[in-house]
């Protein structure tokens, strides 16, 4: 009880709480900005896949037409 009335808990529960609200705010920042780039990993992962699809066709594309010319020259 004389802790409550020499006017220490009052501040220290203030300090404290101040702490927890920055700590909490930074926790929350840093979570957010691992999402971010978790999100811009995860599209660049998808455009790399859409480019890697793209060249593939075109190479099939191109192997088709090797195939063809080649067929034409032999007759």
């Amino acid at each position: 009880m004389d802790m409550w009335h020499n006017g220490l808990i009052v501040p220290l529960a203030s300090f404290v709480m101040v702490i927890l609200i920055v700590a909490i705010v930074s926790v929350r920042r840093m979570r957010e900005k691992e999402l971010e780039a978790h999100r811009e990993l995860r599209m660049r992962e998808m455009e790399h896949e859409q480019k890697m699809k793209q060249m593939e066709i075109e190479r099939r594309k191109g192997q088709s037409d090797q195939e063809r010319l080649g067929c034409s020259r032999a007759l």
